[in-house]
């Protein structure tokens, strides 16, 4: 029995085929943590979607940037981008069934000493807390003011959490640092328009993970949403997207030792990641 890790699969379907094959993973003994942004940019979001979901309780999903955008864009409360492949998901003849279940999945999931989510976790929040909020996020999923989360759900502002953020404000602040945070300030103050190399980072703010005495560091996270970062391993992060999307690969690690697994990029689509939303 063994838990296999895998970064964003944003519809590289084959890909994912060839890396479950890979590590010999069995549904009967195993399991798999998927960090979220299964869907978008790559050419089989449909496919990616209905093999996890057949795989049932052997898989646990956090929710990503995109797979909120396609819930979003379902509901008809936001625009397709130029570079979104989510029409054959919108088309497909088992769409609500698969929306449906996109809908119940996670926005943190923790297990032992683990935490596992898309982006990343204020320096401010510990685990508990932060476990509590991403329960706020998911009951308005699953709620009947599904449609109205959604529609309010985007936005850079504000940039911080304060415990008195109340309504959508506080929906949002909680939604963004959970799955599109990369860097902030030591006070926890987000920055959502970089998405390079550490070495770039501007003055003042950091990798969310690198903050002093962050509140969550008692747990070990493991992460994704960051391609231009690259597989990271340490004893407190893990971070696993590897740009499969971009001409990289996909990644897994296997938790018990840390032992990682990677495939290639069957077809590179020739974007430049920095157009990732």
């Amino acid at each position: 029995m063994a838990t296999y890790a895998i970064g964003d699969i944003q519809g590289c379907c084959t890909e994912f085929r060839q890396l479950l094959e890979q590590i010999r993973f069995d549904p009967v003994t195993d399991k798999l943590w998927l960090v979220g942004d299964l869907v978008n940019r790559g050419p089989d979001s449909l496919g990616v979607l209905r093999l996890v979901q057949a795989l049932g309780a052997a898989a646990i999903t956090v929710l990503g940037n995109h797979d909120l955008h396609l819930l979003a864009v379902a509901e008809g409360v936001a625009e397709k981008h130029r570079s979104d492949t989510l029409d054959e998901i919108l088309a497909a003849p088992d769409r609500d069934d698969l929306l449906g279940w996109l809908r119940a999945q996670r926005m943190l999931y923790t297990e032992g000493g683990w935490a596992m989510v898309h982006a990343g976790l204020l320096p401010g929040w510990t685990i508990r807390q932060a476990q509590k909020l991403a329960h706020e996020v998911e009951a308005a999923l699953r709620g009947k003011h599904c449609r109205d989360f959604l529609k309010h759900m985007y936005g850079n502002n504000p940039d911080h959490w304060d415990d008195e953020f109340t309504g959508h404000k506080r929906l949002r602040v909680i939604t963004n640092a959970l799955t599109r945070m990369r860097i902030c300030t030591v006070s926890g103050e987000m920055e959502f328009k970089f998405k390079g190399e550490v070495q770039d980072i501007p003055a003042g703010y950091m990798p969310w993970f690198e903050v002093p005495d962050r509140a969550s560091a008692d747990v070990s996270v493991v992460c994704g949403h960051w391609s231009a970062l690259g597989l990271k391993v340490t004893p407190g992060v893990i971070a696993l997207d590897t740009g499969c999307l971009w001409g990289g690969a996909l990644s897994a690690i296997r938790l018990e030792d840390r032992a990682v697994f990677q495939t290639p990029c069957a077809l590179s689509v020739a974007k430049d990641w920095q157009t990732l939303v």
